[in-house]
């Protein structure tokens, strides 16, 4: 492969994120519960991706919608801080930015309180549309399903957008389903992928199936270049029509928190495409990614240097 030179454009979401932890969610029905750590954090795929590309040394443009008010002033600040362009982020009076609560267990799992008329739940096709003729070669759609205002065939539209031009890579993480939608709904988007990173679960929604070959290879046989499908602590498995390959999960010292653990792998995978890297080596660098984000509280906070992620990922290429 060639690497990519421009800049990556990520679009999707971006809150304040509000965490509390470990709790005992069984105990909830108290009047309070004493937690170890409480903080106010950045989160939402695209944020957490785009300032993840930023610290691997990537120039970084995030498309996004926040609310105008302090929250979102607070963001846009992150942002800037960590070096991710927020010339296509657009500040709307008529919803507030995105302020999530995570509640996380003793495992590191998270339980989610969110607003449905906050930001990352109204971004739409007219936030995106105007900026995609600038968009750079490598474009990370963050989030399938996470925004009501982005329904399937506006997304179709966007992606069709997105691969007007020639040679543009299109990767698209996701959320779950939130309406009972199956693989068949997507089969006018799904052609336009190059590659697909739904974890597990995720994938299973859509297709009714709980192996993960046996999803990744639907999605393929539904048209998407590269199936990667994240799966935990066992890794992920990367699947295209020519290859199959299964890359375990770097082993971590604690999980203390998986919040952002997807969007850290997919940060890793986009830096070694963008790198010209093989899949398998996308595959390492990206599960080296997610088990340092896994380690502290916080969906970014996990991850300071390009180089602790190399670290890992040259310990995994000695262990095979």
């Amino acid at each position: 492969m060639t690497a990519i030179k421009r800049k990556i454009t990520v679009i999707g979401n971006s809150v304040v994120d509000v965490l509390a932890g470990p709790i005992d969610v069984r105990t909830l029905t108290a009047g309070s519960q004493p937690v170890k750590e409480t903080k106010l954090s950045f989160g939402g795929d695209a944020l957490n991706e785009s300032v993840l590309l930023s610290r691997f040394g990537k120039r970084v443009e995030l498309i996004s919608r926040l609310g105008r008010d302090e929250a979102g002033s607070r963001v846009m600040d992150y942002l800037k801080e960590n070096g991710v362009s927020t010339d296509h982020i657009l500040a709307r009076e008529e919803s507030p930015t995105s302020v999530n609560i995570v509640l996380v267990d003793q495992a590191g799992e998270r339980y989610f309180l969110t607003n449905p008329g906050s930001s990352q739940r109204m971004l739409s096709e007219e936030d995106i549309e105007p900026y995609l003729d600038e968009a750079a070669d490598l474009v990370s759609f963050a989030s399938i399903f996470v925004s009501a205002a982005l329904d399937i065939p506006a997304m179709e539209r966007i992606f069709r957008r997105v691969k007007s031009r020639l040679g543009r890579i299109l990767v698209a993480d996701m959320t779950k389903a939130k309406h009972r939608e199956r693989l068949e709904d997507l089969a006018g988007l799904l052609p336009l992928v190059d590659y697909i990173l739904p974890n597990e679960a995720e994938a299973a929604l859509l297709t009714g199936e709980k192996d993960p070959y046996e999803n990744a290879r639907r999605f393929v046989d539904a048209g998407v270049g590269c199936a990667v499908i994240k799966t935990g602590s066992q890794g992920c498995l990367i699947h295209t029509k020519q290859q199959t390959l299964r890359i375990p999960a770097f082993p971590v010292r604690e999980c203390v928190d998986t919040t952002g653990a997807g969007d850290s792998f997919a940060a890793g995978f986009l830096w070694g495409l963008s790198e010209g890297f093989s899949l398998a080596d996308c595959g390492r660098l990206a599960c080296a990614s997610a088990s340092c984000s896994v380690e502290r509280m916080g969906a970014t906070e996990g991850i300071r240097s390009p180089e602790q992620v190399l670290e890992r990922f040259r310990e995994m290429k000695k262990a095979e």
